[in-house]
């Protein structure tokens, strides 16, 4: 089995939670017996991911990453006659790039993700919202998408402090995942005393609004209670949530929210936008409070609320430690997209919608 992926996976500048899941999934299938051969594509390469896909022989079984996918949609279609591919949809591209995408990129990239879908036997979305969404937007048949959620490290479950002012923002820091939502919602609370905001991900992606949030964090004088941790992982993010009792989700959009499962795994309760897969993300746990995306006066509201009440504070920290026996795990993820690929590899032919 081929599997195309960002040439950054394993870049540990890189970190995003769709690396992460390309980790696992090749980790996965190779621990189950898979000849996993990786294709690793640079960032907009262009011809490299058409002459990669090309130099593949016919029926070769392909798992391609949605970002991928939808960047090089005309090689997906150029091969869709030779290959069997299954794409891996982390997102809908054109939901999470239209955020800053003007009207004609915008139109552009939802032919790219249209023909890239279509060209692929079948899809893996990476939760039920996404999967949906493809769905709705006439992108791929019910009969072609299925759900395979990401799943979860064993971790150690985070020790709580008393006052709970220990806050934890974990992902790339881009308009997307709305790190000045959090941060204006917060500026009004500089009379509650002994918090702080820890916001771990890449500063490197969207410098500009890197910028902007941290000449806003210095105008606010929060710069003793907010930081930039910059892109941990590995035991270094592990001590980041080991040192959280709210982790916070201020997402614009989000495909599933994998930091939420993570958050739960540890037993750290969450506070987050009802926004795409997040509700999914948080299940029927009783962890979290979810609050409209893109409303700084409702962060401010929950988190007002979050501090002044112990027994809230009590009642989420142990509904969070009661779902870590319930969290997902990769193994379960694995068998998902074996099961996929096992259909595919069966087919005599290439099968379209």
């Amino acid at each position: 089995m081929h599997f195309v992926v960002p040439g950054a996976i394993d870049d540990p500048d890189r970190v995003s939670g769709g690396n992460v899941y390309d980790r696992h999934v090749r980790d996965g299938l190779r621990n189950t017996g898979w000849d996993v051969r990786m294709v690793l594509i640079a960032e907009e390469s262009g011809p490299l991911a058409t002459r990669a896909l090309s130099e593949l022989p016919d029926g070769a079984l392909v798992l391609i990453d949605g970002l991928i996918a939808v960047r090089e949609s005309s090689a997906l279609a150029a091969q869709s006659t030779r290959l069997r591919m299954i794409v891996l949809a982390h997102m809908v591209a054109s939901l999470t790039s239209g955020l800053s995408a003007d009207r004609t990129h915008l139109a552009d990239l939802v032919d790219r993700e249209g023909t890239a879908l279509k060209s692929a036997d079948r899809v893996i979305a990476t939760s039920g919202w996404t999967r949906s969404e493809l769905i709705s937007r006439s992108l791929v048949q019910p009969r072609d998408v299925v759900t395979a959620y990401p799943g979860t490290d064993p971790a150690p479950a985070t020790i709580a402090s008393r006052a709970g002012g220990r806050l934890l923002c974990v992902g790339v820091v881009a308009p997307h995942k709305g790190q000045d939502v959090l941060v204006r919602a917060v500026a009004r609370l500089k009379e509650v005393s002994d918090w702080t905001c820890t916001f771990v991900g890449s500063l490197s992606t969207e410098p500009d609004f890197v910028a902007d949030l941290k000449r806003t964090v210095r105008g606010e004088q929060l710069a003793t209670r907010v930081s930039f941790a910059g892109t941990l992982a590995g035991r270094s993010l592990d001590a980041a949530y080991g040192r959280a009792d709210l982790v916070v989700a201020p997402s614009r959009t989000e495909s599933f929210g994998m930091v939420v499962a993570e958050a739960l795994a540890r037993g750290i309760p969450v506070v987050a936008s009802r926004v795409g897969g997040i509700p999914e993300a948080l299940s029927s746990s009783g962890a979290g409070m979810l609050v409209p995306a893109n409303d700084s006066a409702a962060f401010e509201t929950v988190l007002r609320e979050w501090w002044a009440s112990p027994p809230l504070r009590t009642e989420l920290t142990t509904a969070a430690v009661e779902a870590r026996a319930t969290v997902r795990s990769w193994s379960s993820t694995i068998s998902t997209i074996e099961s996929v690929l096992h259909e595919v590899s069966r087919s005599g032919t290439v099968v379209r919608a």
